[in-house]
């Protein structure tokens, strides 16, 4: 997978296909972890080759999103269960941050990939974790770091919860 959320542009088009890596070959141990010979260095079971990902806490697309999200902005947020607008999928749907509009993941229909590549559009809110992506940086944003995204994370959580969400203190951020 080339991320969690966005892929490079001919993904509207056709799915690629992914190189599987063989299960052979001897195996040592460093650190205590079983590594194969040749296959998996200490290094890649870290990070995104583990499927552990840093959120970024900043980024330069910020400034695309509609100004400071005042009360009508925030009453616009669907509800978490809202259906993809295109294929009306119930489930694995992003809430585009700039328009509003609800679309699926690229694990079902990748219509919010596709809104971004027509619209530029490239924040989305994840109805399922609450996280945000930025398709442009291709990479998933601190919601407690970014104090521009707090508004519309905190009124999706309520939708979702029916509770505020618990931010950390700023302090602990830096």
């Amino acid at each position: 997978m080339s991320s969690a959320a966005g892929e490079g542009s001919s993904s509207c088009r056709k799915e690629r296909e992914e190189n599987g890596a063989g299960a052979g070959g001897r195996s040592r141990r460093e650190e205590g972890v079983a590594v194969a010979e040749g296959e998996v260095g200490l290094g890649d079971l870290y990070g995104a080759a583990a499927g552990w990902v840093e959120a970024r806490t900043s980024c330069p697309h910020l400034g695309t999103m509609p100004p400071p999200a005042g009360a009508d902005d925030l009453a616009r947020v669907p509800p978490p269960d809202s259906p993809c607008s295109r294929c009306h999928h119930p489930a694995e749907n992003w809430l585009c941050l700039m328009c509003k509009d609800v679309l699926c993941s690229r694990f079902i229909n990748k219509h919010m990939l596709c809104h971004y590549q027509e619209s530029g559009h490239c924040l989305a809110l994840s109805f399922s974790d609450l996280s945000v992506w930025c398709f442009a940086c291709d990479s998933y944003l601190d919601v407690q770091a970014i104090l521009e995204l707090r508004p519309v994370y905190e009124v999706a959580h309520l939708l979702k919860f029916g509770e505020r969400p618990p931010f950390r203190s700023l302090e602990v951020l830096d």
